[in-house]
């Protein structure tokens, strides 16, 4: 039977046969903004399989579906990539600031994404940027502010431990992010062009 629509991704990942089989919205948002950030370009066969959960067969049970799935990966892939690169790439709508959470879940499930797509590419990461150079702590400073975004109640907790208090250190960390990421794809490009 075919589908008469392109359905979104929203749609696509509400359907009853691919729940709890797929990285949500956010996550996946996060995983392809890491793999659009990263050093080298990876042929999507080496990380959509990621999105659900790394099996060599996909979860889908129609040809059309995996298609537009697809469709929508590269799509994500395509804008973050260039973005990034040009220095332009901010959060994705819906990813913000709480009051009461510090961030709200959707950002939470972004950082997590990114950390996700960070392993995938580490060793390229450590390969261009060794753990004595400067450009390291630039990385690591990135991961670090993902890492306190991602689980704001345990950084809260350490930075009390520390002395450090107020939500103004998560503000700045969230405001900076894109500037971070935008950062340090560029500077990946930069090392890798030499």
């Amino acid at each position: 039977m075919k589908r008469v629509a392109i359905l979104t991704l929203q749609e696509l990942l509400a359907l009853p046969e691919l729940e709890d089989k797929l990285l949500n919205e956010a996550k996946t948002q996060g995983f392809i903004t890491a793999i659009a950030a990263a050093p080298y370009v990876l042929p999507p066969e080496e990380w959509l399989p990621l999105l659900w959960g790394g099996d060599e067969v996909a979860p889908f049970s129609d040809g059309e579906l995996l298609e537009t799935y697809i469709e929508h990966m590269i799509a994500f892939w395509n804008e973050y990539r260039p973005a990034l690169l040009e220095n332009r790439w901010t959060w994705p709508a819906g990813c913000e600031l709480d009051d009461e959470e510090i961030v709200n879940e959707k950002a939470r499930d972004f950082c997590e994404g990114v950390l996700q797509g960070w392993q995938l590419t580490q060793d390229d990461w450590k390969n261009i940027m060794p753990e004595d150079s400067e450009d390291n702590a630039l990385l690591g400073g990135v991961i670090l502010s993902l890492s306190m975004l991602y689980d704001p109640e345990t950084s809260m907790e350490t930075l009390r431990e520390s002395g450090v208090e107020g939500l103004d250190q998560f503000n700045e960390i969230f405001n900076g992010v894109p500037t971070m990421l935008c950062g340090l794809a560029i500077r990946a490009a930069g090392q890798v062009e030499k």
